[in-house]
This record gives structure tokens, C-alpha cells and sequence, in this order.
């Protein structure tokens, strides 16, 4: 007898494991639900609300933990960590709908929880093509027109380099070009709207003559996405979440067309100024959920956001590492994710290598990722990068895919 410990994590790995030794299909469909495991963290909750969740999930087997005041109402709000099975939750659920205290809603948001965190994204149509997730990692390939981007500023300023560089990449695999004409990187200054938009209409009007390319734009301006998607861009890609510009969901939501809302925290030029969080990844699924309510309220539809933790954005070294290892926590959030590793300080600082030799450190992240979750990888190196993404896939979606 060899005895070991198999991980499942998801209701599928727990069928096949449970077929593979020869179960019954219909045990299979009651034994699986208890073999996957889940800890959901639901904040400021009242005692009363809290205590009720506790005691129910005691009475399924499952347990929850609150703040040491909860029992006896010392505290006016607890945070709550529920533990239990997916079998127990889904006993919770219907619990809970029966419940007062504001039980009902939360027995919603539970579920809608575990809906989104074990689903795959809806198909996301970007100009003429649709993007299928769950089988494939999405390249999207880095343009910067900028004089100071961190890694490549001043290469492309001119239009004919700009578009070599972009065809290059679609060659090697590249899903999506994404142009942008304001450096982001820490500390850098501010570029007027008018100056920008001549950097970036010309090389995306090139590119939209020139090629089928899928072109995005990175900005935070209103003014500038506009004239880019006049020009023949087809999706937004806005660093600050829609928080710098008011403007920029009304122009998204006319347009139709898709947007990535990132992650950050402050401003590019001080971001970096000792960041600091209380609970990083409950402040960053926070701030998107925010950020998907500015959308919907505009008139922009869920299921054409992409989200971005913005790494480097706000973070030190010890934020984004924890962000690419708990990456999965956004999949809450019910869209596609997006990550952009490439070349960024992290890797500088942990390989103590400057800004051309990171090569294999963004290789090691984006392999991370595409493990942890991530639908697009944003990349410098798309022809070294796609072969990461191809090999990573055959690992982790193997499952799909076959």
C-alpha cells in the first residue's frame, strides 16, 4: 500500500479523481462537492448576522471564524472567514435565504462568489475577433511611443519604427498591440492630451491601414481614447480604473468597445512613495469592484471588462509578489484577467539585473500568472513570452484542451 496526497481543486478534478478509482457516476455527483474546500472572507458584517453564519456552518460540519467581540457584541462590525466544503456552503446558501438580519444578501453574494470564482470568463469579442478563454493565454504585445517608458522609451518615437515593432510582434504571437504614449512609470511626469494623441493617432492609423492588427490604447485620457479609436483602435486600456478622467466611461461606453480597468495606487509620479496596505488583496478586489460600478453605471457591459492588479503600480517588491501568488483571489470578480510582469522593477530587484537582462525573471512571472489564472499576459518580448505561454498552457489547461 502507497498511500499520498492529491491535490483537487475544483468540482471536475474531484469527478475524475472519484471516477478514476472506479465510483459510481451517481455517488460521483454527491461525493465530489465535499472533496473541494473553500475559505471565503466576508467583511464587516454585524455580530448578529455573524454569529447566525457561525452557528450554521458549526451545524454543517464546516466552521467560521469572527472577531473575538462578535459573541458578545463588543465589536460593531467583524470580518468573517467561513470554512467549509463546497457541500457545506451550498447548504449555507440555502440557509441563509431563509435568515433576517441582511442573511439573504449575503447568501447571495456567497454564490455568486463560488459562481465566478471556479467559472471561465464569457468570450470577449475585440473588433472582428472573439477571445474563448480556458484553453489558450492571450498575448498582448507592448508599444511604447513615449521618450521615458522604463524599458524601451525613445525606440519607437517615429511612426515607421513604431509600426516595425508592431508587426514584428504580431509575427511572433501577439493577440493585441497595445499602443501608448504617456509613460507610467514611477515617477514619471505628466504629458499634455494634445502631445499624446499626435504620438499615438498616426501609428495606430498605420498599423489599422498596414495590418489586421487588434489594437488598444493606454491612457488614462478621455480625449486621447477618443481620437485613438477614431483612428482604428479597438479597446481601452485605462491604468487608473476610470478614476483620473471623468470623461472616460461615457467615451468607452459610446465607442462600445472593450476596456481594462487596472489597479493603482495614487499617482504614477508618486506611487512608489511607500505604499502601504492593511489588506492588499481585499483593497485591490475593492477598488476594481469600484471601478466595475463606474462602468456599469456608464453603460459599459460586464462582459467587456478585463481587470489588472497593476503590478508595480503602487506595490513594493513583497505587494507584487503576493499579488502573482494569490492572483486567483480576482477571479471573484467574474472577468478576464490581465497581468503585466514584463521587465518591471521586481524583477531588477530580486536578480539584482538591469532592465535588459530580465528576460527569464518575466518568464518565471508569467509562467506564475498563467497558473495562478491570468486570460492576457502584457508583454515586451512576445516571441519568447508566447513560447512560456504555449508551454505554461499545456500544463495547467492541459484539461480543457484535451
Amino acid at each position: 500500500m502507497i498511500g499520498r496526497v492529491i491535490e483537487l481543486n475544483t468540482l471536475s478534478e474531484a469527478e475524475s479523481a472519484l471516477l478514476a478509482i472506479g465510483s459510481d457516476k451517481a455517488g460521483v455527483e454527491l461525493m465530489a462537492p465535499k472533496a473541494v474546500s473553500r475559505v471565503l472572507k466576508i467583511t464587516s458584517l454585524r455580530p448578529p448576522a455573524a454569529n447566525i453564519i457561525k452557528q450554521e456552518m458549526l451545524s454543517f460540519g464546516g466552521e467560521a471564524a469572527t472577531a473575538y467581540g462578535s459573541i458578545n457584541h463588543s465589536v460593531e462590525t467583524t470580518d468573517l472567514l467561513i470554512l467549509g466544503t463546497l457541500k457545506q456552503l451550498g447548504l449555507l446558501i440555502e440557509k441563509l435565504k431563509t435568515h433576517q438580519f441582511g442573511l439573504p444578501a449575503v447568501a447571495e453574494q456567497i454564490e455568486r462568489i463560488l459562481r465566478d470564482y471556479d467559472s471561465i470568463p464569457a468570450p470577449l469579442k475585440i473588433g472582428k475577433n472573439t477571445f474563448e478563454f480556458g484553453s489558450k493565454t492571450y498575448i498582448m504585445g507592448i508599444l511604447n511611443v513615449t521618450l521615458d517608458s522604463f524599458s524601451d522609451g525613445g525606440k519607437f518615437l517615429d511612426v515607421e519604427s513604431a509600426v516595425g515593432c508592431a508587426k514584428e510582434m504580431l509575427a511572433a504571437g501577439a493577440d493585441i498591440i497595445d499602443v501608448g504614449g504617456e509613460s507610467t512609470r514611477p515617477g514619471a511626469k505628466a504629458v499634455s492630451a494634445a502631445e499624446e494623441t499626435q504620438r499615438v493617432v498616426s501609428v495606430i492609423k498605420r498599423l489599422s491601414e498596414e495590418t489586421a492588427a487588434l489594437i488598444s490604447i493606454d491612457t488614462t485620457k478621455s480625449v486621447v481614447a477618443r481620437a485613438a479609436l477614431a483612428a482604428g483602435a479597438a479597446m481601452v486600456n485605462d491604468i487608473s480604473g476610470l478614476r483620473f478622467d471623468l470623461e472616460m466611461p461615457r467615451v468607452v461606453a459610446e465607442a462600445g468597445v472593450p476596456l481594462c480597468l487596472m489597479h493603482i495606487k495614487g499617482v504614477p509620479r508618486t506611487m512608489q512613495a511607500a505604499p502601504a496596505y492593511s489588506d492588499l488583496m481585499g483593497e485591490i478586489i475593492n477598488y476594481l469592484d469600484e471601478g466595475l460600478a463606474i462602468a456599469k453605471k456608464a453603460g459599459i457591459l460586464h462582459e467587456k471588462i478585463i481587470i489588472d492588479p497593476g503590478i508595480g503600480f503602487g506595490k513594493t517588491v513583497d505587494h507584487n509578489l503576493e499579488i502573482l501568488a494569490r492572483l486567483k483571489e480576482l477571479k471573484v470578480l467574474g472577468c478576464p484577467i490581465l497581468v503585466g510582469t514584463s521587465r518591471k522593477s521586481l524583477i531588477g530587484q530580486i536578480l539584482d539585473l538591469p532592465v535588459d537582462e530580465r528576460l527569464e525573471g518575466t518568464a518565471a512571472t508569467v509562467a506564475l500568472a498563467i497558473a495562478r489564472g491570468a486570460d492576457f499576459i502584457r508583454v515586451h518580448d512576445v516571441k519568447q513570452m508566447a513560447r512560456v505561454a504555449k508551454m505554461t498552457d499545456a500544463i495547467v489547461r492541459r484539461e480543457r484542451n484535451g
